[in-house]
């Protein structure tokens, strides 16, 4: 391939990602709707104008890795360590009720494998896409409707902080267990000593970063060197403990989630995402879904994909919310506010293809969730509403 060609598949891949995404923001859908549908239209499977090149892979995997970065400079620590019992619990069944659902759909499907092949671990991996929670759309709803900070609003998003760490620790897992050569204690012990390493660097780390961020207040130096740690843990978890890349992106993000200019961190990553790397890395799952293999049997496997995985989130966390004493329409809220699905989904798929355990006919069963479940929760959550006070505060 002429090393000149790839400007011409950028130009055409920002720019056909940009219309489609707000032309999905007018039609009230989440952008990376759009820019994964503008991967498919500009893909084989459609006008086959732009190939899946080697560099367009690797763009879309730093695109990855600032993604789950800067999803950990989004964590709120303090009120993860807040939040008590409920939340966790909630997020708890929010994992393990679709983890059980998606693997037991696979495995209804095309049959109960044997514990450790190929097969048992695409099914456990099935359900691990369903355990992502992704509530941009929630918490969008919530701040029109006037509940964003109200009693459910808080717990629905601190749940979904939770949720999310639970399934990066999951993904860990399911990566860890899938290499053949691998063995159950190995990947347990790798796991928890790459954790526990965190936990102590990422400590000494953050009062540097802290003393930094101190001295050179809101300077480009710090988002720079986060920067580098971003890649530098990824890198380590990666090559030292065999585990998932973006896993290490996002306790990096963590690292700093509590410096004084987190936010300012964040602003600046997501600079380098908005612009390129996030376009190429959703327009990436578009290029990449192939519809040559998609049968009938994998289309009531998408619709039934998408059905279960609402339907656990629902009834998962709704059914806990209810054990704790929320009632009626309180206890559904929680559910309907936990099953949307956006980036995370797509970033757990995306590494299930890179190592191996998932193929690229399942990405469409994974985009029909996000854009259902996108189209569906706001619309729910606000006939659940109705008639109700506005909570926040004015």
């Amino acid at each position: 391939m002429e090393s000149f060609l790839i400007f011409k598949d950028l130009a055409i891949i920002i720019f056909a990602a940009k219309i489609m995404g707000l032309l999905a923001k007018k039609l009230k859908a989440p952008q990376v709707v759009g820019e994964i549908l503008a991967g498919l239209l500009l893909g084989p499977s459609v006008l086959g104008i732009v190939d899946q090149s080697d560099f367009l892979i690797k763009m879309a995997e730093i695109g990855v890795i600032l993604l789950m970065f800067s999803a950990g400079l989004g964590t709120e620590l303090k009120d993860l360590l807040k939040t008590g019992p409920v939340a966790f619990v909630i997020a708890m069944a929010g994992v393990f009720i679709p983890l059980v659902g998606g693997f037991l759909l696979y495995s209804a499907f095309y049959g109960f494998a044997a514990v450790g092949t190929e097969e048992f671990f695409r099914a456990v991996f099935i359900g691990t896409i369903m355990t992502a929670t992704s509530v941009s759309i929630t918490v969008q709803t919530l701040r029109e409707l006037g509940h964003l900070k109200g009693k459910i609003g808080t717990l629905i998003l601190n749940a979904a902080i939770i949720d999310d760490v639970i399934g990066i620790i999951v993904l860990t897992f399911v990566i860890g267990f899938k290499d053949p050569t691998s063995k159950p204690l190995k990947v347990v012990i790798s796991t928890l000593v790459f954790f526990a390493f965190s936990l102590v660097v990422g400590y000494i780390l953050y009062k540097i970063f802290k003393a930094l961020d101190k001295k050179y207040p809101h300077q480009r130096r710090i988002p720079i060197m986060g920067l580098c740690l971003c890649f530098a843990m990824a890198y380590i978890a990666e090559k030292f403990f065999g585990i998932a890349d973006i896993t290490g992106a996002y306790v990096a993000g963590i690292i700093l989630c509590n410096l004084r200019d987190s936010d300012y961190i964040a602003e600046k990553m997501d600079i380098n995402s908005y612009m390129l790397f996030g376009p190429v890395f959703f327009a990436s799952i578009g290029l990449k879904t192939n519809f040559d293999g998609f049968t009938l049997s994998l289309l009531l496997f998408s619709i039934a994909f998408v059905i279960v995985a609402m339907g656990t989130k629902v009834i998962g966390c709704g059914l806990v919310a209810r054990l704790f004493g929320y009632k009626g329409k309180d206890a559904v809220k929680v559910g309907v506010g936990m099953m949307t699905r956006g980036e995370v989904a797509l970033i757990v798929a995306q590494k299930g293809l890179a190592v191996g355990i998932l193929s690229s006919e399942y990405f469409a069963s994974v985009i029909l969730l996000i854009i259902c479940s996108s189209i569906v929760t706001p619309i729910v959550m606000k006939l659940l509403y109705k008639g109700e006070k506005p909570a926040d505060a004015t």
